[in-house]
Parts: C-alpha cells; sequence; structure tokens
C-alpha cells in the first residue's frame, strides 16, 4: 500500500505565517511539521535570499549534518554553479517582483552526485505594510515513482504506453483519449497520482528520459532529442535550460560525462 503523504496548499502555508513580521514561532512550528514530511523540504529566506529557517530534508538535500550549515547562506553559496545560481535567481525574482512561484518542475542536485525532480513553491513574505520581508517556499521530491498496479488501469496503460515511447508527438488530451475518459478528470487523476499536470508529466518524462541518455548513453545530444520526443535540437536544449539551468552539453560535463 502507498504510504500516504501530507497535502499541504500554498494558501494554507501563507495562512500560517503572520503577518507582522515577527515569524519567528510560526516558522519554528512549521519547521517541525516539515521534519515528520521527509519528500517535502520547507524553508524560509530573508530579503537578501538567505535561509533563517530550513526543514530537516533540505539539510540531507544539501548533504549537510546540521541545520547551521545552512542559515545565514544563499543557495549559490551551498552549491557551485548553475545548481546554485538558479534558485538563488528565482529568489530574486520574488523577492523583487512579489509574484510567486507556483509549483514549479525543476531538478535540483541532490549531495553528492545525484539529481532529483522536484515541485517547488516560492511565496512572497510581507510585514504589517505590505513591504517584503522575504520569502517561504516548499519543494516536493518526485523520487518515488508511483507502482502501477496503484493506478487506475486506464491511465496506467496510457502513461506507461507513453513512457515507453515518449519520441512521438503528444498531447494531454491525447493522452486522456488514450485513457479512455474526459481531459478534464484525466488531469485531476494525474494530479493527484504524481503530483503534475499532463503537461508536465509529459517533459518531467521526456527530460527525465533525456538526462539519463545523457548520462549513461554515447548518443549524441541530437540524437537524443530525436529519441525523446523534441522537434529538433534547438527545442531540445531550450527544454532542457528552462527546467535544469544548463544546456545538456553543460548538463554532461557537469556529471564528469563530457
Amino acid at each position: 500500500m502507498r504510504r500516504d503523504r501530507m497535502k499541504i496548499s500554498t494558501e494554507l502555508l501563507q495562512e500560517l505565517l503572520e503577518e507582522d513580521g515577527n515569524h519567528a514561532l510560526n516558522t519554528r512550528v512549521l519547521e517541525k511539521l516539515f521534519d515528520e514530511v521527509p519528500d517535502i523540504a520547507f524553508f524560509v529566506k530573508n530579503i537578501e535570499g538567505k535561509y533563517i529557517s530550513v526543514s530537516s530534508s533540505l539539510v540531507a538535500r544539501h548533504g549537510c549534518s546540521s541545520r547551521e550549515e545552512l542559515i545565514g547562506r544563499r543557495p549559490s553559496d551551498i552549491c557551485s554553479g548553475p545548481f546554485g545560481e538558479v534558485p538563488a535567481n528565482q529568489d530574486q525574482k520574488v523577492l523583487q517582483s512579489g509574484r510567486s512561484l507556483i509549483n514549479q518542475l525543476e531538478l535540483q542536485w541532490l549531495r553528492p552526485n545525484q539529481p532529483c525532480w522536484c515541485l517547488t513553491t516560492k511565496l512572497p513574505l510581507r510585514d504589517s505594510e505590505g513591504n517584503i520581508i522575504g520569502l517561504v517556499g516548499i519543494s516536493k521530491d518526485l523520487r518515488d515513482p508511483v507502482p502501477l498496479n496503484e493506478i487506475p488501469g486506464e491511465i496506467a496503460l496510457a502513461l506507461d504506453d507513453f513512457r515507453k515511447h515518449c519520441d512521438e508527438s503528444i498531447s494531454p488530451s491525447k493522452l486522456a483519449e488514450r485513457a479512455k475518459m474526459p481531459l478534464s478528470r484525466f488531469a485531476r487523476l494525474v494530479k493527484r497520482v504524481y503530483g503534475l499536470t499532463p503537461s508536465q508529466f509529459i517533459t518531467h518524462t521526456r527530460i527525465q528520459r533525456a538526462s539519463r541518455l545523457l548520462l549513461e548513453s554515447e548518443l549524441t545530444v541530437a540524437e537524443i532529442a530525436v529519441d525523446c520526443g523534441f522537434s529538433d535540437h534547438s527545442a531540445f536544449s531550450r527544454a532542457f535550460k528552462n527546467l535544469i539551468g544548463l544546456t545538456p552539453s553543460e548538463y554532461r560535463e557537469e556529471s564528469g560525462r563530457g
């Protein structure tokens, strides 16, 4: 039986945080709460994008032994290259614009050398006068695949077939058609099972296969693009960099395969 997962909406997360600028009690409580949910990393950062509160799962994700190793540091101070720069740049956009980042599908790097897909949400924190004073966020690991026998039969067959043939042209509506159900119901079930929209699932499947081929095969980047269903080398490179922060070639080099 698949273990139950705590589902925490961004609206609830926002409500749990006070708006008077004094977040100490709430963040400590949330820190303890998320310590009990190992597949969700929780963090609070100040206006400079530096950690002021983190869950134990985020400590483990960075390969550290204590929270103190993260407090007062930015992601770019901890992870070298794009895997530190991408989340730091995200933070600055949220802090400067005041716009939330909701369920961003991205690839992060677990220490020492393990890629991990995540869904990341970041919300700006404001004081009583409405000034942005920091941000709060959660990042859900997508490391644990859901066994096919725990997914409704029609969806399981449709998604498994796509995984085996992700080089073909596909859309959410076509996947729903293969699953023999309306798109709206299909989308709700995929979201419930995987935490992803159908479009995110398609992208995740293709980029996941591509990242594996970049590490494990001798195929060229252009050959991998075709194998994973991208129209051309440029489209593949754009999609890959949007999610991972690296081009396919840079990813291969960072991983020691270049």
